[in-house]
This record gives structure tokens, sequence and C-alpha cells, in this order.
């Protein structure tokens, strides 16, 4: 009877196992649109978009999930994306800079990204591919859904040689206040 029991230990392992059939299911998609589409920009596209999808659907779970109260600036957005969604479904904890003087603009440095840990390096031919583009478009989609437009890119990437792997976050425009203004 004790091998049925329920230890404690039992649900990281779980979880790890999951997060490694979504690692490498993810590189079987990738595969596959490197095999669909022969431009590297026309797969980017698509993992954006797949992403999006993802992100405008994901953010409910994440609110439920994490009951975080909204946040009052640029800078709470940035890094509650990093230490609560990041932690939440990757496992990971990226670290956050502001790199411009207005504030608007974020870096989250990613030190390892499970996404490829299959993978060593992207083939000569695939130059301009980016492996983890639906990222991008997750956090992008998330974001829409809490009305803050922004763009989202790999600035820097393990994968193409960089010496870290960098998202950039661009907010484009102050949230709008909730106060409806009647046009006279």
């Amino acid at each position: 009877m004790s091998n049925m029991s329920r230890s404690p230990g039992r649900k990281p392992e779980n979880h790890k196992i999951s997060r490694e059939l979504f690692v490498l299911t993810y590189g079987a998609l990738v595969a596959q649109l490197c095999k669909d589409y022969e431009n590297d920009e026309d797969v980017n596209t698509c993992l954006d978009r797949m992403g999006y999808g993802i992100g405008v659907r994901l953010i409910d779970d994440f609110l439920a999930r994490s009951a975080v109260k909204k946040c009052r600036s640029y800078s709470e957005t940035a890094d509650m994306i990093a230490q609560v969604a990041f932690k939440t479904y990757l496992g990971i904890t990226p670290s956050v800079s502001c790199s411009s003087a207005a504030g608007n603009e974020f870096s989250l440095i990613l030190d390892k990204n499970p996404l490829v840990d299959f993978v060593e390096e992207l083939p000569a031919e695939r130059a301009s591919l980016c492996y983890c583009n639906l990222l991008c478009g997750v956090i992008r989609g998330a974001l829409e859904m809490v009305h803050l437009e922004a763009e989202v890119t790999f600035l820097q990437d393990r994968l193409k040689g960089d010496a870290v792997t960098e998202i950039g976050i661009t907010f484009l425009r102050k949230p709008e206040g909730r106060k409806h203004k009647r046009n006279k």
C-alpha cells in the first residue's frame, strides 16, 4: 500500500515530466513549421501568432492562480511578468532591467530558457529563426488582455551565439483611465 500513497515529492516529479513533454512537443512544432515554411520570418510570425492566442487565453488562468493586484506602473508589470508569470509557467525567474529614460522599455534576461533544453544550436540555414518567438506572442497577448499594448521581441538569443537570452518589452502607450467622458 505504501506505493499507492501520495508522497509530497511526487508533484514536482510530475511537473518536471510535463515540462519536458511540453519542451519536446514545442521542438516538434517548430521543426514542423520549418518544414512547412521555407522563410524564417514566416515561421517567426506563425510562432508569434500562436503565442498571442495562448497569451489571450492564459491571462485568465494567471490572474486566477496568482491573485495579483493591478499593477500601477510599467515597472511593476515587468516585475510581475518575470517574478510571477515566468515562475508559474516555466519555472524560471528572469531578471528585469529598465532600458529607457521614459520608463516604458524593459528587458527580461533569462539565465536559463527551458524551451531550448534539448536544442544545441540553430542550423546555419535557419540563422534568422527566432526559435522561442512563441514567448513574445504569449506576453503580448496577455498584456493586451489587461489593456496594455506592447511590442515584444527577442533582443539577444543564446541559440544565436549571444551571451544571454533577452526579451525586450516596449509599452506603447499609457493605460487609459477608467473615467469615461461623454462628448458634448
